[in-house]
């Protein structure tokens, strides 16, 4: 057994969106099992904030669940694939206008399941190369530059 299958499920609880502590989020740069210059994107739904924009997939840590267990949760709920090998990344703190977020970006390199919208949102492999062009028509949230940068940096 992996070790999120061994996670208890903790479903999300509602925020008090009235604080002003930061959002912590978990996101991922998922690694094509095929081609290590491939990881996957997801497009942002429209109604939510920074809505149609691309994303490294992931969501909010919930009270009482460690980023670990949320990262575990959030991937099978958002794209029907459960983790094997994960490591952390980097941490990203961004202020933006209407709220902050802290991310906790990790690094997947093995999963099992083949991972699509569970949700409904698109998702793409896209080779990093062309992900990182600065004519790229993938646009991100600006919390997510941080992460493109520290790609960019690890690139052969």
């Amino acid at each position: 057994m992996n070790m999120c299958a061994s996670m208890p499920n903790i479903e999300p609880k509602g925020l008090d969106i009235s604080c002003n502590a930061p959002v912590h989020v978990v996101a991922a740069v998922i690694y094509s099992s095929t081609d290590s210059h491939k990881i996957l994107i997801a497009k942002r739904p429209q109604h939510v904030h920074q809505g149609g924009l691309w994303e490294f997939p992931g969501g909010k840590v919930s009270e009482g669940e460690t980023p670990e267990q949320a990262l575990c949760r959030e991937l099978l709920e958002e794209l029907d694939i459960s983790i094997v090998s994960y490591q952390p990344l980097m941490q990203v703190s961004h202020d933006y206008q209407d709220k902050q977020v802290f991310l906790d970006i990790w690094s997947v390199t093995s999963f099992t399941g083949e991972a699509k919208g569970a949700e409904g949102q698109e998702c793409r492999w896209i080779n990093i190369a062309e992900l990182l062009h600065k004519n790229t028509s993938y646009q991100f949230p600006e919390a997510n530059h941080a992460i493109l940068k520290k790609l960019d940096s690890l690139r052969d």
